[in-house]
């Protein structure tokens, strides 16, 4: 088996079916199993995905194991030269797993590689490449200079910044949203820390990998990556969750350090956390009180780009959910700019919805990508299952 593909569920069928619609294009060609664990979702996950997808290993846990456990359960399982762990809330272009596996093969040194990961506007994600987290780079992160100075190799190591977006570097973390790792190594420096909830444990794997003298890889071939769908970064479970990680990690790899150095970031990942949760109860507060104005209701467009066979279908389910539609008929062929160049000036927000069946989707990345617009969103829309999904919401 050349790949084995590991998906954490945890009540995002409808991503997850998307993301496994673009992953099969992906891995045509390559020998592949694929794994999903759920995490003892409430929503039907199990079935649906276990009617729609009757290849795919689908593990269902009886509790929500975190996302370390989770991908250890099939880790261990799978038989794959190749670990691919891959979020459900990511969409992969048609060439992204083939140009990776191609560098790795050639890499012997290379135990781990990420991608370019997008937004759904079409910015790149500065995840995409990470530095580990020393004391001082934390500090140079937490205190403002990385983002005043993204070009120094000092002050931008948080985010590596400095590092060019469109050659193949070496970095330290790689993100847990697209991380593939050779098996042989991982069984070298072991599976993923499961003192680590959620969040971490992509930093505490790629250290371990650096410390055993191994390289990890950037390469720059995208992914999008909605980047939520599978949490929900406004809760005090995330606070908690996220901080507790940050703590952890501290603890295990420079808890030799001198009081003085781990003492006062210990201090301020707790201080950060505390003004976190408290700003989240004063607004929480506020509106309890009728003291916050409530949000004006975006005006959003959908826009359907695609086959002219598909429009009546989009139209009928833009008016099942009563949503703002327009239609532009073209595909790759014929309108190969996709929505740029498009006038949208009454809507606030627009969803550039695109049939999967007239552009791949890397020809939807690399669109969004020529020209990011905050209030231009990446929307998809399936024929075969008839659904539209943007990264606040799935109409079917």
């Amino acid at each position: 088996m050349k790949l084995s593909v590991i998906i954490v569920s945890y009540k995002v069928r409808f991503y997850i079916e998307q993301c496994l619609h673009s992953l099969f294009r992906a891995v045509d060609g390559i020998e592949t199993e694929v794994y999903i664990v759920d995490n003892h979702s409430d929503d039907g996950s199990v079935e649906y995905l276990t009617q729609k997808f009757p290849n795919v290993n689908i593990i269902s846990s009886n509790r929500n194991l975190g996302f370390s456990r989770a991908n250890n359960v099939a880790i261990k399982q799978c038989t794959g030269e190749y670990v691919l762990l891959l979020n459900p809330d990511t969409i992969v272009g048609e060439h992204t797993i083939h140009d990776v596996l191609a560098f790795m093969d050639e890499h012997e040194r290379a135990s781990g590689a990420g991608v370019m990961m997008l937004k759904d506007n079409g910015e790149k994600a500065m995840e995409s490449r990470r530095g580990v987290p020393t004391p001082m780079t934390a500090f140079y992160r937490m205190s403002g200079l990385c983002a005043r100075y993204p070009n120094s190799r000092r002050f931008a190591r948080y985010y590596m910044s400095y590092l060019s977006w469109d050659e193949p570097a070496q970095i330290e973390i790689i993100s847990g949203a697209f991380c593939m790792l050779r098996r042989k190594v991982l069984d070298k420096v072991g599976l993923l820390d499961e003192d680590y909830f959620m969040y971490g444990e992509d930093i505490d794997l790629s250290f371990r990998l650096l410390k055993a003298g191994y390289e990890n890889w950037y390469i720059p071939t995208k992914i999008l990556h909605y980047k939520g769908e599978s949490t929900h970064r406004s809760s005090f479970r995330y606070v908690h969750v996220f901080y507790d990680a940050m703590l952890i990690f501290m603890r295990k790899h420079y808890g030799h350090f001198s009081i003085f150095v781990s003492l006062p970031l210990k201090i301020a990942i707790c201080f950060k956390a505390l003004c976190t949760l408290i700003g989240m109860q004063m607004h929480s507060a506020r509106k309890l009180l009728g003291l916050v104005r409530p949000r004006k209701r975006l005006t959003t467009l959908y826009v359907f780009i695609g086959k002219k066979e598909h429009l009546e279908d989009f139209n009928r389910l833009a008016k099942r959910h009563g949503i703002d539609a327009a239609f532009v008929e073209g595909t790759v062929s014929t309108l190969p700019k996709g929505h740029i160049g498009q006038e949208f000036t009454s809507y606030q927000r627009v969803y550039a919805t695109y049939d999967t069946e007239a552009y791949s989707y890397e020809d939807i990345f690399n669109i969004f990508s020529e020209s990011p617009q905050q209030n231009i969103l990446m929307g998809t829309y399936n024929p075969a299952t008839q659904t539209i999904v943007t990264g606040e919401e799935v109409l079917r």
